[in-house]
């Protein structure tokens, strides 16, 4: 085999490696070839006339050692720098899940239930604006440094939440993690892309999708017991020390190459000027103000004002407006896009994209009532309200790794995709058929099948988008895939607590108004039930069966909504086509 073979193989196989791997043996050969030759020159014509040619049985032997050697070091290089992201892959995740499991009781000490939901779309909004960034910003100062800083802004977001004295405060703190967390998601994906060829892409994700499930399992449980033991502040404290010595471990381990800048351009070069200028943050900006005008006449319709009051339409309007400026800007100004429009040219980039939505937006607005289910039903504590999350995350696992083995062996994905909005929308619908109110541990188990569709379709899409799409766009494709995630899971979370809290209002207003209640008093106990989960557990008698209805009312409308964004799912998957890897 050439020696340019060799090296070109190793290059593609893990191009932020390139500069790290040891020098080829042929290299040392012919390195020593040319110093015998010179030696040879003199008086050692006895030495050449024992030596003979290699055979070619030789050269292959010697050539296969060589390829194994590279290919072994390369192995062992990408497993050392995947194990050092995998701890921030598993804080990141055992987060979301521990906020799942508590944001009721973090929303009541500040009065304030109905807005739990914040807790999320804060974090999720955050991540929609800057997610994106991330792909574009690696791109130009690199993978290591951009990790590096989404370390540092979720270990702060960390801190904030904890101090947070005030429902505001721990929404910003919220933000601040979501900005960070967005990176610590996104820049993985990334980083394994570089690593490794794409057939092997999936199967490297199904490890990162164990230690996330595994974050996710343990996440609710631990987040639910530190609330009842010291408080629900020290679930975010306890994070901060372990993200430090993330950074610290990423610090010595990542490379700091880019492979997609040559690291002999100037910093102000002639033909794209400075790297700092290169950057869309007017077009971030717009997508993130766009997403939250699209966002907040959801979250207030309905609780904060009437449906029918101005400003809802006015939002909406603003949206649309915002929709176009922002597709104006990555035509015509961005330099670099944020999100490059010829990714939306691509029927199946699109068609992606879109499952992807609707598949995370069911996914976690089923993830949002089931604690608040167990803990209004059967008064849970949020030790256990946060356990019962554990079998949708575990089948999440699962789907990830039975996804990444059959992608690896077959080389296909569409079915996977498909099957994954079939499994899904079995789950949505036993929920609505089966939870009423009074479920088994056998029927808790229903939400396996959502989590198991999920981690398939995570899985498939990515390994479908990167089929379609020119690997030069890469790293910002990879972004928009999250991104799109980002804006299902807001729009899912949106949807879902709106459908509840309208639901849980009506629900509530005409069960007590049947028990003849006046207008100030059914007022003040539908106040009181959409603001506190201590009064809904302790509330006893007809009124507490009202409430207990209602919330049992809108919990089941929730994954109505589930089911709807999945068969949407389907939908999508049906016209995806499928690309030979």
């Amino acid at each position: 085999m050439p020696r340019d073979s060799i090296a070109g193989g190793a290059s593609e196989r893990s191009p932020l490696l390139v500069h790290q791997q040891f020098s080829s043996p042929e290299s040392s050969q012919s390195a020593s070839a040319s110093s015998t030759s010179s030696s040879e020159s003199g008086d050692n014509k006895s030495i050449r006339s024992f030596s003979k040619p290699p055979t070619d049985e030789e050269s292959r032997a010697a050539n296969g050692t060589i390829d194994s050697q590279l290919q072994q070091a390369s192995t062992a290089a990408v497993a050392r720098i995947i194990v050092v992201l995998l701890i921030g892959v598993f804080i990141s995740n055992a987060d979301g899940s521990l906020v799942l499991a508590t944001h009721p009781l973090i929303a009541s000490e500040f009065n304030d239930l109905s807005a739990s939901s914040w807790l999320f779309t804060s974090f999720a909004l955050a991540g929609a604006a800057t997610q994106s960034l991330y792909g574009k910003l690696s791109d130009i100062y690199g993978r290591k440094a951009l990790v590096l800083v989404a370390y540092g802004l979720f270990a702060f977001g960390l801190v904030v939440v904890g101090l947070g004295t005030s429902m505001w405060q721990v929404i910003l703190g919220r933000v601040i993690s979501g900005a960070g967390g967005a990176g610590m998601t996104v820049l993985v994906s990334i980083l394994i892309t570089d690593l490794v060829p794409l057939r092997q892409v999936a199967s490297w994700r199904s490890y990162v999708n164990v230690v996330a499930t595994t974050g996710r399992s343990i996440g609710g449980p631990l987040g639910g017991w530190l609330a009842d033991t010291i408080g629900w502040r020290w679930s975010f404290f306890g994070q901060a020390p372990l993200i430090v010595l993330a950074m610290i471990l990423c610090w010595v381990v990542l490379p700091s190459h880019n492979p997609k800048r040559d690291p002999k351009e100037p910093l102000n070069s002639a033909k794209g000027g400075s790297r700092f200028a290169r950057i869309d943050f007017l077009g971030a900006a717009l997508m993130a103000a766009m997403i939250l005008s699209f966002l907040l006449p959801i979250e207030i319709g309905g609780v904060k004002v009437p449906w029918k009051h101005p400003l809802i339409p006015g939002l909406f309007g603003l949206g649309i407006v915002l929709a176009v400026l922002f597709v104006m800007t990555e035509a015509w100004w961005a330099k670099e896009p944020v999100l490059p429009l010829q990714l939306l040219r691509q029927r199946d980039a699109v068609a992606s994209y879109l499952i992807m939505a609707f598949q995370t937006a069911a996914q976690l607005g089923m993830m949002f009532s089931v604690p608040l289910y167990f803990q209004i039903t059967s008064k849970a504590s949020n030790t256990m309200a946060g356990a019962h999350l554990a079998p949708a995350v575990v089948g999440n696992a699962l789907g990830g790794i039975a996804s990444g083995l059959l992608i690896r062996r077959f080389g296909r994905y569409k079915a996977i995709v498909v099957l994954a909005a079939v499994f899904s929308s079995l789950s949505y619908s036993l929920l609505i058929v089966r939870w009423r109110g009074h479920t088994n541990w056998w029927e808790s188990l229903y939400i396996i099948p959502g989590g198991f569709g999920q981690g398939l379709a995570q899985s498939a899409l990515f390994i479908s988008l990167q089929a379609a799409i020119d690997p030069a766009h890469t790293a910002v494709a990879t972004s928009a895939l999250y991104l799109t995630g980002t804006i299902g899971m807001i729009m899912g979370l949106a949807g879902v607590s709106a459908t509840m809290q309208e639901t849980l209002r009506r629900g509530l207003d005409r069960r007590l108004l049947s028990l003849g209640f006046g207008h100030i008093k059914r007022g003040k106990i539908i106040h009181k039930a959409v603001s506190d989960i201590g009064y809904v557990q302790n509330a006893t008698g007809a009124v507490g069966e009202a409430v207990l209805g209602a919330y049992i009312e809108g919990i089941e409308y929730t994954h109505v909504v589930s089911l709807g964004c999945s068969l949407l799912a389907f939908v999508g998957s049906l016209v995806l086509q499928e690309h030979k890897l």
